[in-house]
Protein backbone atom coordinates (compact mmCIF):
# COMPACT_ATOMS: atom_id res chain seq x y z
CA UNK A 1 0.00 0.00 0.00
CA UNK A 2 1.16 3.49 -0.53
CA UNK A 3 2.51 4.68 2.85
CA UNK A 4 0.90 7.72 4.17
CA UNK A 5 0.90 8.88 8.17
CA UNK A 6 -2.01 10.62 9.90
CA UNK A 7 -1.54 12.88 13.19
CA UNK A 8 -3.81 15.52 14.73
CA UNK A 9 -7.16 13.15 14.19
CA UNK A 10 -9.60 15.98 15.54
CA UNK A 11 -13.12 14.23 16.11
CA UNK A 12 -13.90 10.56 17.43
CA UNK A 13 -16.93 9.27 15.95
CA UNK A 14 -17.77 5.66 17.70
CA UNK A 15 -21.00 5.17 14.92
CA UNK A 16 -23.44 1.88 16.25
CA UNK A 17 -25.18 -0.76 14.74
CA UNK A 18 -23.41 -3.10 13.25
CA UNK A 19 -25.44 -5.21 10.42
CA UNK A 20 -23.48 -8.67 9.23
CA UNK A 21 -25.05 -10.48 6.30
CA UNK A 22 -26.34 -13.59 6.25
CA UNK A 23 -23.57 -16.35 5.11
CA UNK A 24 -25.15 -16.24 1.42
CA UNK A 25 -21.92 -17.11 -1.10
CA UNK A 26 -21.60 -18.23 -4.77
CA UNK A 27 -25.04 -16.35 -6.45
CA UNK A 28 -27.01 -16.25 -3.43
CA UNK A 29 -28.71 -12.77 -3.12
CA UNK A 30 -29.69 -12.89 0.62
CA UNK A 31 -30.09 -9.66 2.34
CA UNK A 32 -28.43 -9.07 5.33
CA UNK A 33 -28.93 -9.45 8.88
CA UNK A 34 -28.81 -7.05 11.68
CA UNK A 35 -26.11 -7.67 14.58
CA UNK A 36 -25.11 -6.21 17.99
CA UNK A 37 -23.13 -2.93 17.73
CA UNK A 38 -21.13 -4.66 20.01
CA UNK A 39 -20.11 -6.92 17.76
CA UNK A 40 -18.69 -3.73 15.20
CA UNK A 41 -14.57 -4.39 15.10
CA UNK A 42 -13.95 -0.71 14.73
CA UNK A 43 -14.40 3.03 15.26
CA UNK A 44 -14.56 5.66 13.18
CA UNK A 45 -12.49 8.68 13.04
CA UNK A 46 -13.34 12.02 11.08
CA UNK A 47 -10.50 13.56 9.25
CA UNK A 48 -11.30 15.38 7.06
CA UNK A 49 -14.23 16.67 4.07
CA UNK A 50 -14.25 17.45 0.73
CA UNK A 51 -16.43 18.37 -2.13
CA UNK A 52 -17.91 15.64 -3.64
CA UNK A 53 -15.11 13.31 -3.52
CA UNK A 54 -14.86 10.25 -5.19
CA UNK A 55 -11.33 8.40 -5.37
CA UNK A 56 -8.06 8.84 -3.08
CA UNK A 57 -4.68 7.27 -2.94
CA UNK A 58 -1.41 7.13 -1.14
CA UNK A 59 1.83 8.84 -2.22
CA UNK A 60 4.78 6.94 -1.06
CA UNK A 61 7.66 9.05 -0.95
CA UNK A 62 5.74 12.40 0.74
CA UNK A 63 2.96 10.97 3.58
CA UNK A 64 0.11 12.71 1.91
CA UNK A 65 -2.55 11.50 -0.03
CA UNK A 66 -4.35 12.19 -3.34
CA UNK A 67 -8.12 12.90 -3.30
CA UNK A 68 -10.66 13.78 -6.06
CA UNK A 69 -13.18 15.73 -6.22
CA UNK A 70 -15.78 14.95 -8.53
CA UNK A 71 -16.48 18.28 -10.03
CA UNK A 72 -12.97 18.78 -11.36
CA UNK A 73 -10.40 19.47 -8.35
CA UNK A 74 -7.80 17.42 -6.98
CA UNK A 75 -6.32 18.03 -3.74
CA UNK A 76 -3.31 16.75 -1.68
CA UNK A 77 -4.13 16.66 1.46
CA UNK A 78 -1.31 16.81 4.35
CA UNK A 79 -1.30 14.91 7.74
CA UNK A 80 -1.05 18.05 9.42
CA UNK A 81 -4.81 18.57 8.01
CA UNK A 82 -3.39 20.98 4.72
CA UNK A 83 -5.18 20.69 1.37
CA UNK A 84 -3.86 22.31 -1.57
CA UNK A 85 -5.16 21.87 -5.51
CA UNK A 86 -3.02 20.64 -7.47
CA UNK A 87 -2.81 22.20 -11.24
CA UNK A 88 -2.49 21.01 -14.00
CA UNK A 89 -5.73 18.60 -13.70
CA UNK A 90 -8.22 18.73 -17.27
CA UNK A 91 -11.29 20.07 -17.42
CA UNK A 92 -13.83 17.73 -16.76
CA UNK A 93 -17.66 17.51 -18.04
CA UNK A 94 -19.65 17.30 -14.79
CA UNK A 95 -23.09 16.47 -14.43
CA UNK A 96 -25.14 13.39 -13.74
CA UNK A 97 -22.18 10.55 -12.77
CA UNK A 98 -19.47 12.43 -14.77
CA UNK A 99 -16.98 14.31 -13.67
CA UNK A 100 -13.18 13.76 -12.15
CA UNK A 101 -13.19 10.31 -11.53
CA UNK A 102 -10.04 7.72 -10.03
CA UNK A 103 -6.58 9.06 -9.54
CA UNK A 104 -4.14 6.00 -9.43
CA UNK A 105 0.07 6.01 -8.92
CA UNK A 106 2.60 4.00 -11.32
CA UNK A 107 3.67 1.10 -9.91
CA UNK A 108 6.93 2.81 -10.08
CA UNK A 109 6.17 6.14 -9.03
CA UNK A 110 9.01 6.89 -6.67
CA UNK A 111 11.37 6.59 -9.58
CA UNK A 112 9.09 7.89 -13.07
CA UNK A 113 6.41 9.99 -10.80
CA UNK A 114 3.85 9.33 -13.29
CA UNK A 115 -0.08 9.88 -12.22
CA UNK A 116 -3.51 8.53 -13.96
CA UNK A 117 -6.78 10.06 -13.77
CA UNK A 118 -9.88 9.31 -15.11
CA UNK A 119 -12.29 11.67 -16.09
CA UNK A 120 -15.71 12.21 -17.98
CA UNK A 121 -15.00 14.83 -21.15
CA UNK A 122 -17.00 16.46 -23.69
CA UNK A 123 -17.82 15.44 -27.14
CA UNK A 124 -19.33 16.87 -30.28
CA UNK A 125 -22.89 17.59 -29.62
CA UNK A 126 -24.57 16.26 -26.75
CA UNK A 127 -21.37 13.52 -26.05
CA UNK A 128 -19.45 12.52 -24.12
CA UNK A 129 -17.15 9.72 -22.78
CA UNK A 130 -14.57 8.99 -20.26
CA UNK A 131 -10.82 9.12 -20.88
CA UNK A 132 -7.69 8.57 -18.73
CA UNK A 133 -4.32 10.33 -19.04
CA UNK A 134 -1.11 10.32 -17.41
CA UNK A 135 1.16 12.63 -16.60
CA UNK A 136 4.25 13.61 -14.23
CA UNK A 137 3.38 14.97 -10.19
CA UNK A 138 5.37 17.56 -9.51
CA UNK A 139 5.54 18.22 -6.22
CA UNK A 140 8.11 21.61 -5.13
CA UNK A 141 7.73 24.46 -2.78
CA UNK A 142 4.59 23.52 -1.46
CA UNK A 143 3.05 23.21 -4.52
CA UNK A 144 1.79 20.78 -6.66
CA UNK A 145 1.07 20.25 -10.44
CA UNK A 146 0.88 17.25 -12.86
CA UNK A 147 3.13 18.17 -16.59
CA UNK A 148 3.09 16.94 -19.59
CA UNK A 149 -0.72 14.54 -18.91
CA UNK A 150 -1.57 13.31 -21.98
CA UNK A 151 -4.97 11.02 -23.17
CA UNK A 152 -4.09 7.36 -23.26
CA UNK A 153 -7.37 6.14 -23.28
CA UNK A 154 -11.08 6.85 -24.28
CA UNK A 155 -13.95 5.00 -24.37
CA UNK A 156 -15.48 4.62 -28.24
CA UNK A 157 -17.77 5.88 -28.83
CA UNK A 158 -18.88 8.97 -27.25
CA UNK A 159 -22.50 9.54 -26.50
CA UNK A 160 -25.32 11.19 -25.10
CA UNK A 161 -26.03 11.44 -21.29
CA UNK A 162 -23.91 11.31 -17.81
CA UNK A 163 -24.35 7.79 -16.66
CA UNK A 164 -22.30 4.70 -16.28
CA UNK A 165 -18.85 5.82 -17.26
CA UNK A 166 -17.21 2.85 -14.42
CA UNK A 167 -13.65 4.14 -15.49
CA UNK A 168 -11.68 2.43 -12.34
CA UNK A 169 -8.07 2.17 -13.01
CA UNK A 170 -5.75 -0.78 -11.11
CA UNK A 171 -2.86 -2.29 -12.07
CA UNK A 172 -1.64 -5.98 -12.47
CA UNK A 173 1.20 -7.27 -10.72
CA UNK A 174 3.01 -7.51 -13.86
CA UNK A 175 2.44 -3.93 -14.83
CA UNK A 176 -0.88 -3.63 -16.87
CA UNK A 177 -2.99 -1.12 -16.82
CA UNK A 178 -6.78 -2.51 -16.32
CA UNK A 179 -9.36 -0.05 -16.70
CA UNK A 180 -13.11 -0.53 -16.06
CA UNK A 181 -15.43 1.02 -19.15
CA UNK A 182 -19.48 1.08 -18.65
CA UNK A 183 -22.09 0.35 -21.07
CA UNK A 184 -23.24 4.22 -20.55
CA UNK A 185 -26.89 3.33 -20.00
CA UNK A 186 -27.19 1.94 -24.00
CA UNK A 187 -27.18 -1.99 -23.07
CA UNK A 188 -25.89 -3.15 -26.70
CA UNK A 189 -22.91 -1.46 -26.33
CA UNK A 190 -21.51 -3.98 -23.47
CA UNK A 191 -21.74 -7.05 -26.61
CA UNK A 192 -20.53 -4.72 -29.50
CA UNK A 193 -16.89 -5.46 -29.75
CA UNK A 194 -16.13 -2.70 -32.01
CA UNK A 195 -17.11 -0.20 -28.83
CA UNK A 196 -15.52 -0.48 -25.87
CA UNK A 197 -18.18 0.33 -23.60
CA UNK A 198 -19.18 -2.00 -21.41
CA UNK A 199 -15.95 -3.72 -21.29
CA UNK A 200 -12.92 -3.95 -18.69
CA UNK A 201 -9.82 -3.40 -21.24
CA UNK A 202 -5.64 -4.22 -20.32
CA UNK A 203 -3.34 -1.64 -22.00
CA UNK A 204 -0.04 -1.02 -21.21
CA UNK A 205 1.36 1.45 -18.87
CA UNK A 206 1.67 3.83 -21.82
CA UNK A 207 -1.66 3.29 -23.35
CA UNK A 208 -0.37 0.18 -25.64
CA UNK A 209 -1.97 -2.93 -26.76
CA UNK A 210 -0.27 -5.82 -25.31
CA UNK A 211 0.35 -8.29 -27.77
CA UNK A 212 -1.34 -10.70 -25.26
CA UNK A 213 -4.38 -9.51 -25.17
CA UNK A 214 -7.00 -11.85 -26.38
CA UNK A 215 -8.17 -9.86 -29.23
CA UNK A 216 -4.77 -8.44 -29.98
CA UNK A 217 -5.03 -9.42 -33.84
CA UNK A 218 -8.09 -7.67 -34.85
CA UNK A 219 -9.46 -3.96 -34.68
CA UNK A 220 -7.82 -1.59 -32.56
CA UNK A 221 -10.76 -0.85 -30.02
CA UNK A 222 -12.07 -4.77 -29.90
CA UNK A 223 -7.71 -5.31 -29.85
CA UNK A 224 -8.07 -3.48 -26.00
CA UNK A 225 -10.55 -5.54 -24.81
CA UNK A 226 -9.67 -8.03 -21.92
CA UNK A 227 -13.63 -9.21 -20.57
CA UNK A 228 -16.50 -7.86 -22.10
CA UNK A 229 -20.65 -7.55 -20.77
CA UNK A 230 -20.12 -5.55 -18.11
CA UNK A 231 -22.79 -2.65 -16.84
CA UNK A 232 -21.83 -0.35 -14.66
CA UNK A 233 -18.08 -1.47 -13.13
CA UNK A 234 -17.12 0.49 -10.56
CA UNK A 235 -14.18 -1.60 -8.28
CA UNK A 236 -11.15 -3.39 -9.71
CA UNK A 237 -8.60 -4.84 -7.07
CA UNK A 238 -5.83 -7.52 -7.37
CA UNK A 239 -6.00 -10.49 -5.03
CA UNK A 240 -2.39 -11.52 -3.79
CA UNK A 241 -2.45 -14.11 -5.93
CA UNK A 242 -2.63 -12.06 -9.38
CA UNK A 243 -6.53 -12.57 -10.01
CA UNK A 244 -8.36 -9.75 -10.50
CA UNK A 245 -12.27 -8.91 -8.71
CA UNK A 246 -14.71 -6.20 -9.74
CA UNK A 247 -17.58 -5.27 -8.69
CA UNK A 248 -20.44 -3.03 -11.04
CA UNK A 249 -24.06 -2.39 -10.50
CA UNK A 250 -27.01 -4.18 -11.92
CA UNK A 251 -29.90 -3.04 -12.83
CA UNK A 252 -32.90 -2.93 -10.94
CA UNK A 253 -30.93 -5.76 -8.39
CA UNK A 254 -28.62 -7.64 -9.82
CA UNK A 255 -25.45 -5.80 -8.09
CA UNK A 256 -22.19 -8.15 -8.59
CA UNK A 257 -19.20 -9.10 -8.14
CA UNK A 258 -16.84 -11.28 -10.53
CA UNK A 259 -14.01 -13.02 -10.71
CA UNK A 260 -12.43 -10.97 -14.12
CA UNK A 261 -11.16 -14.27 -16.51
CA UNK A 262 -9.27 -13.38 -19.45
CA UNK A 263 -11.51 -13.26 -22.92
CA UNK A 264 -14.97 -14.12 -20.73
CA UNK A 265 -18.08 -12.44 -21.26
CA UNK A 266 -20.34 -11.54 -18.87
CA UNK A 267 -23.46 -11.58 -20.61
CA UNK A 268 -24.98 -7.98 -19.71
CA UNK A 269 -27.48 -7.13 -21.24
CA UNK A 270 -29.00 -10.70 -22.16
CA UNK A 271 -28.17 -11.92 -18.77
CA UNK A 272 -28.17 -10.42 -15.24
CA UNK A 273 -29.52 -11.66 -11.92
CA UNK A 274 -31.65 -8.05 -11.99
CA UNK A 275 -34.14 -6.78 -14.10
CA UNK A 276 -34.78 -3.69 -16.16
CA UNK A 277 -35.83 -0.72 -14.05
CA UNK A 278 -39.52 -1.21 -16.25
CA UNK A 279 -40.02 -4.16 -14.63
CA UNK A 280 -39.45 -6.20 -17.65
CA UNK A 281 -37.62 -9.12 -16.97
CA UNK A 282 -33.79 -10.56 -18.03
CA UNK A 283 -32.88 -14.04 -18.00
CA UNK A 284 -30.85 -14.87 -15.29
CA UNK A 285 -27.02 -15.83 -15.42
CA UNK A 286 -28.17 -19.90 -14.73
CA UNK A 287 -30.03 -19.92 -18.37
CA UNK A 288 -27.03 -19.09 -20.25
CA UNK A 289 -24.27 -20.60 -19.14
CA UNK A 290 -21.66 -19.65 -22.37
CA UNK A 291 -22.01 -16.49 -19.72
CA UNK A 292 -19.79 -16.06 -16.80
CA UNK A 293 -21.71 -16.03 -13.76
CA UNK A 294 -21.01 -13.20 -10.92
CA UNK A 295 -19.41 -15.03 -7.78
CA UNK A 296 -21.98 -12.82 -5.41
CA UNK A 297 -24.86 -10.75 -6.15
CA UNK A 298 -27.47 -8.25 -4.53
CA UNK A 299 -31.07 -8.02 -4.55
CA UNK A 300 -32.40 -5.22 -3.94
CA UNK A 301 -29.22 -3.65 -5.18
CA UNK A 302 -26.41 -2.07 -2.40
CA UNK A 303 -24.84 -0.25 -5.32
CA UNK A 304 -21.34 -1.01 -5.02
CA UNK A 305 -18.56 1.49 -4.93
CA UNK A 306 -14.59 1.61 -4.19
CA UNK A 307 -12.94 -1.57 -3.37
CA UNK A 308 -9.71 -2.95 -2.11
CA UNK A 309 -8.37 -6.73 -0.95
CA UNK A 310 -7.74 -5.97 2.62
CA UNK A 311 -3.74 -7.14 3.03
CA UNK A 312 -2.89 -5.08 6.39
CA UNK A 313 -2.36 -6.12 9.64
CA UNK A 314 -4.49 -3.88 11.45
CA UNK A 315 -7.48 -6.24 10.80
CA UNK A 316 -6.54 -9.85 10.46
CA UNK A 317 -9.54 -11.40 10.32
CA UNK A 318 -10.08 -9.42 7.24
CA UNK A 319 -6.74 -9.90 5.44
CA UNK A 320 -7.21 -11.63 1.84
CA UNK A 321 -10.86 -10.43 1.22
CA UNK A 322 -12.55 -7.74 -0.71
CA UNK A 323 -13.95 -4.38 1.38
CA UNK A 324 -16.10 -2.66 -0.78
CA UNK A 325 -18.25 0.65 -0.22
CA UNK A 326 -21.94 0.96 -0.81
CA UNK A 327 -24.03 4.12 -1.90
CA UNK A 328 -27.51 2.97 -1.75
CA UNK A 329 -26.70 0.46 1.27
CA UNK A 330 -24.74 2.98 3.14
CA UNK A 331 -22.79 0.41 4.03
CA UNK A 332 -19.01 -1.03 4.42
CA UNK A 333 -19.14 -4.50 2.85
CA UNK A 334 -16.67 -7.69 3.67
CA UNK A 335 -16.51 -10.33 0.81
CA UNK A 336 -14.78 -13.55 2.24
CA UNK A 337 -12.12 -14.57 -0.29
CA UNK A 338 -11.01 -18.20 -0.84
CA UNK A 339 -9.35 -18.97 -3.85
CA UNK A 340 -11.63 -18.89 -6.71
CA UNK A 341 -14.71 -18.76 -4.80
CA UNK A 342 -16.41 -15.63 -2.28
CA UNK A 343 -19.58 -15.49 -0.10
CA UNK A 344 -20.75 -12.80 1.67
CA UNK A 345 -19.56 -11.95 5.36
CA UNK A 346 -20.21 -8.50 7.37
CA UNK A 347 -21.94 -5.50 6.14
CA UNK A 348 -21.97 -2.63 8.60
CA UNK A 349 -23.97 0.62 8.07
CA UNK A 350 -22.68 3.33 8.43
CA UNK A 351 -25.17 6.53 7.93
CA UNK A 352 -23.90 8.04 4.80
CA UNK A 353 -23.28 6.77 1.11
CA UNK A 354 -19.86 4.96 0.97
CA UNK A 355 -18.04 5.89 -2.41
CA UNK A 356 -14.44 4.82 -1.60
CA UNK A 357 -12.46 2.50 0.33
CA UNK A 358 -8.38 2.49 0.60
CA UNK A 359 -6.03 0.79 2.74
CA UNK A 360 -3.35 3.27 4.83
CA UNK A 361 0.38 1.96 5.47
CA UNK A 362 -0.49 1.12 8.75
CA UNK A 363 -3.16 -0.97 7.90
CA UNK A 364 -5.81 1.12 8.76
CA UNK A 365 -9.29 1.39 6.51
CA UNK A 366 -10.06 4.82 5.00
CA UNK A 367 -13.36 5.72 3.43
CA UNK A 368 -14.71 8.46 1.48
CA UNK A 369 -18.17 9.31 1.91
CA UNK A 370 -20.07 9.95 -1.33
CA UNK A 371 -21.33 13.86 -0.93
CA UNK A 372 -25.81 13.66 -1.31
CA UNK A 373 -27.46 16.89 -1.29
CA UNK A 374 -24.83 18.32 0.85
CA UNK A 375 -24.56 15.81 3.49
CA UNK A 376 -21.36 13.75 3.66
CA UNK A 377 -18.34 13.94 1.67
CA UNK A 378 -16.24 12.87 4.71
CA UNK A 379 -12.98 11.24 4.81
CA UNK A 380 -13.04 8.92 7.73
CA UNK A 381 -10.52 6.43 9.30
CA UNK A 382 -11.10 2.59 10.73
CA UNK A 383 -8.85 1.56 13.61
CA UNK A 384 -9.69 -1.58 15.82
CA UNK A 385 -12.54 -1.14 18.32
CA UNK A 386 -10.84 -2.27 21.79
CA UNK A 387 -12.38 -5.28 23.80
Amino acid sequence: MRAFLLASLPLLLIVGCSPSSSVASGNESAAAQTTPASDRPFTVQEIAKFDEPWAMTFIPTTGQALITEKKGRLVLWSADGRVSEVAGVPKVDYGGQGGLGDVVLHPDFAKNGFIYLSWAEAGEGDTRGAAVGRGKLVLAGGTARIDDLKVIWRQHRKVTGRGHYGHRIAFSPDGYLFISSGERQKFDPAQDMQQNLGKIVRLTDAGGIPSDNPHHDTTPVEAQVWTSGHRNPLGLAFDAEGRLWEHEMGPKGGDEVNLIIKGRNYGYPIVSNGDHYDGTDIPDHSTRPEFEAPKVSWNPSISPAGMIIYSGDKFPAWRGDILMGALSGQALIRIDLDGETARKAEQWDMGQRIREVEQGPDGSVYLLEDEDKGAGGRLLKLVPASR
